[in-house]
């Protein structure tokens, strides 16, 4: 249960850092494009401190046009970045002192301070994330079933913490792995009336276990050459789409995490996609 209450506040700290992110990135946009362009070649963007510490002391795009070189590089430093910090430095004065659309001056200062309110939620937000991903660090290795769940491409610690929160230890909670595919989403429905049918995705369902399973279905296919042979079957030889292909791999592979999770057995890659590896051959 520790594990479920941990694996679910780190998901939802993460989902409330996008969604402050995503609001960060409306506001800019509005006002600020510049800094949009100047985060835009960074990993994680508007998450990263160096993006923060320049929003920090740049407020609006009239004052980021004002910068040094010197202020430029001291900021990058305070940020933690170590590489690159002079012709990074380069780059960021000129986009901040390129021709941007401005807002009038007493309304980009007021956009400013909304800009500068919104970034302490931000940080807040992913401190928090940050220090619930470590908790789940500690604490899921020493569950008795983390060993079988992370022996599954594609599933990390804090993904595989979130499978754990979701469909419990109690081996006797699902008659079979139906009852498991059905919970996640991840198996279809098939609705008859009359002489038609149609086969459809699953709306009841546990959401947050159904997002992991994208997510895993997404690692999977990079990390296992049976899963991405399964996978691009299923979107060549059946015309899935991209999300009703990883559907359907987040619903074989979920079975065959039950099965193991049942026998206490690890995932074996022959095992699991014996005809996809050999076509792949």
């Amino acid at each position: 249960r520790a594990i479920a209450v941990l694996a679910r506040a780190q998901q939802d700290a993460t989902w409330n850092r996008q969604m402050i992110a995503n609001q960060l990135r409306s506001l800019l946009r509005e006002y600020y494009p510049a800094a949009l362009a100047a985060v835009e070649s960074w990993k994680n963007g508007l998450c990263r401190p160096e993006a923060h510490a320049l929003l920090r002391l740049a407020p609006t795009p009239t004052q980021a046009a004002k910068l040094t070189r010197t202020q430029l590089q001291a900021a990058l430093k305070r940020a933690g970045r170590k590489r690159g910090i002079q012709p990074e430095a380069e780059r960021l004065r000129e986009v901040f002192r390129s021709k941007w659309a401005h807002q009038p001056l007493l309304v980009e200062d007021a956009l400013g301070k909304q800009m500068l309110a919104l970034l302490i939620q931000l940080e807040a937000a992913a401190q928090a994330a940050d220090n619930l991903a470590e908790a789940v660090e500690e604490a899921f290795p020493q569950h008795p079933d983390a060993e079988v769940i992370l022996s599954f491409p594609g599933l990390g610690v804090q993904l595989g913490a979130r499978v754990l929160a979701e469909i419990g230890d109690d081996r006797t909670r699902f008659a079979d792995a139906r009852g498991l595919k059905a919970y996640a989403g991840a198996s279809p429905v098939t609705r008859a009336s009359g002489k038609k049918s149609s086969i459809t995705r699953r709306w009841v369902k546990n959401d947050r276990l159904n997002h992991v399973g994208y997510l895993w279905a997404f690692s999977a296919i990079t990390a296992s050459p049976g899963a991405k042979a399964h996978y691009r079957r299923r979107r060549d030889e059946h015309g899935d789409w991209h999300a009703a292909a990883q559907r359907n791999l987040f619903n074989r592979m979920i079975g065959q995490l039950y099965y193991c999770l049942q026998h206490r057995k690890l995932f074996e890659e022959q095992t699991a996609f014996p005809t996809q590896l050999a076509v792949a051959a």
